[in-house]
């Protein structure tokens, strides 16, 4: 059951924008499967929900993404406690986000279902 707050999701760079690689990795090493959304995008649902992004830079840090059932309180919330907002809610097929950056510089997001 997803809460407000709490971790629901883990997203993590594909590298260099193919994703085939990283999704036979992960095939061969752990029996994960996945569920392609577009050309450069692959989730999957292995003990936490997460996804890789063919279009992070490689190197990028994992991306913690927390859920939220009312996202526009969860922005000012994250404002209001010193988060700094670096990407401004936005849509995506499933939902809406934004990122921000907590007082040591991690990034993180926080979705709500459209």
């Amino acid at each position: 059951m997803r809460k407000d707050g709490k971790l629901d999701y883990l997203e993590m760079a594909a590298g260099n924008g193919s994703i085939d690689s990283v999704k036979a990795f992960y095939s061969a090493a752990f029996g994960w499967t996945f569920t392609d959304y577009g050309p450069s995008y692959s989730a999957f649902a292995e003990g936490l929900d997460g996804g890789f992004d063919g279009a992070t830079p490689p190197g990028s840090k994992p991306l913690p993404v927390l859920f939220s059932t009312d996202l526009e309180k969860s922005l000012e919330t994250v404002t209001n406690a010193g988060g700094k907002i670096v990407k401004p809610i936005f849509s995506f097929p499933g939902g809406r986000r934004f990122h921000f950056t907590d007082p040591a510089g991690n990034e993180l997001a926080i979705w709500a279902e459209v």
